[in-house]
């Protein structure tokens, strides 16, 4: 049982971490590396992540430098970057590409927490899917005569705390980036 559980608090932590990479990478009012973390370079015909071709730097709130390692990817850089649903245009001077973000709207910022609570209700779906399969397996040992009744509504509500705990973070994670999105 306690297997089981520990199983479950592991992956539903790991459902946690990546609803947080999702917020991260949606645009609040700085420009923030992280905004780029799903992008995917064509690097000689290999889909390659752009934090591996390049160094960030944000001299500006709103201002992303982008010093590609090999001058040869600047292009393709670029382009994946103009392709990408960022919503910003790199300029490239031969040496960097700067990437200006605008200011958000009041419209943009509405569709940003849209999306944050998108993303959000995703995470806490990943989180019950997880206490269900976790509760299936305690229902199999209780079926199958290795642990008692008892035990098995005890470790379902140390379970239920674990969801809880998961899907509150998950909230609290929330509530910070709709903060964060209607802070001007």
């Amino acid at each position: 049982m306690n297997d089981i559980l520990d199983e479950a608090d592991n992956k539903m932590d790991k459902s946690v971490e990546a609803t947080r990479e999702e917020f991260a990478a949606i645009r609040a009012g700085r420009a923030h590396p992280s905004m780029f973390n799903k992008i995917l370079v064509d690097y000689y015909g290999t889909p390659t992540p752009i934090q591996q071709l390049a160094t960030f730097t944000s001299p500006e709130p709103r201002i992303i430098v982008i010093a590609p390692f090999d001058m040869g990817a600047m292009a393709n850089i670029e382009k994946a970057i103009r392709d990408s649903d960022l919503g910003v245009n790199p300029a490239n001077d031969g040496k960097i590409l700067r990437c200006v973000f605008p200011e958000l709207t009041e419209e943009r910022r509405k569709e940003y927490i849209k999306i944050a609570r998108t993303k959000a209700e995703e995470g806490r779906v990943a989180v019950r899917n997880l206490r269900r399969t976790a509760k299936q397996g305690l229902e199999k040992l209780e079926k199958d005569g290795e642990v008692g009744k008892d035990d098995v509504t005890g470790a379902e509500k140390r379970l239920d705390a674990l969801t809880k705990k998961h899907t509150d973070a998950i909230d609290e994670m929330l509530k910070n980036k709709e903060a964060e999105l209607i802070e001007v």
